[in-house]
């Protein structure tokens, strides 16, 4: 097996399958295409000159995502989003005039980044749910199985199982409760873009190495 490439114990070790797709490249250019043909949709709503054939072409090549085309382009135009629209345009002929029709790039950026951060805190959320009702089920169990407190890692007084149980459940649906979309505050959602944000500057600048080298 070779393993001469970096990889991020975060995803590597701790990721689940589904989490590893939500933040992955396919579903991000597949979201950009959606986007894409809402955009067309919309302005076809409007008046603009798109034809219903244009949208079906674009459609029909909404996930086969071809990658080499992008790829190729960007090492031209060091553009991700205009390389992809060219990419998708090679598949779509007939339509490619329309794709990101006056459009910016963080039409497809930013409402990707809102979409895959909601998908994930979903996931999160259920999986949470999940967790917290089955340990609800062991606390109700052992509920009068005692057992001896701590406090600072120190022995503290008699307790039971299923008391300490619920103190762990306290905790988990702390958790479930700010994965809560409803209760994401403006901040909150400012605070996860600006995040991701500085990981991709970051790594932006590892690519281009220091200034005057």
């Amino acid at each position: 097996m070779v393993k001469d490439t970096y990889e991020s114990p975060l995803s590597a070790r701790y990721a689940s399958k589904e989490m590893k797709y939500i933040f992955s490249p396919d579903k991000k250019f597949r979201t950009w295409r959606k986007l894409w043909i809402a955009l067309a949709e919309s302005e076809k709503e409007l008046g603009l000159p798109i034809t219903q054939e244009q949208i079906d072409e674009l459609k029909a090549h909404q996930d086969d995502i071809n990658y080499e085309d992008a790829k190729k382009r960007e090492k031209e135009v060091r553009h991700d989003v205009m390389s992809h629209v060219y990419a998708y345009g090679v598949q779509c002929p007939n339509a490619k005039g329309i794709i990101h029709l006056g459009a910016t790039s963080c039409y497809v950026g930013d409402n990707t980044d809102i979409i895959i951060m909601t998908e994930g805190l979903k996931l999160i959320r259920n999986k949470l749910i999940t967790v917290i009702r089955n340990l609800s089920k062991f606390a109700d169990e052992y509920k009068a199985l005692p057992t001896l407190a701590f406090t600072h890692f120190q022995p503290a007084q008699p307790t039971t199982v299923g008391k300490r149980a619920t103190l762990w459940l306290q905790e988990l649906d702390g958790h479930q409760s700010r994965t809560s979309l409803k209760r994401l505050s403006l901040e909150d959602r400012t605070w996860l873009l600006e995040q991701k944000e500085s990981h991709e500057n970051n790594g932006r600048n590892k690519r281009s190495g220091p200034r005057g080298a």
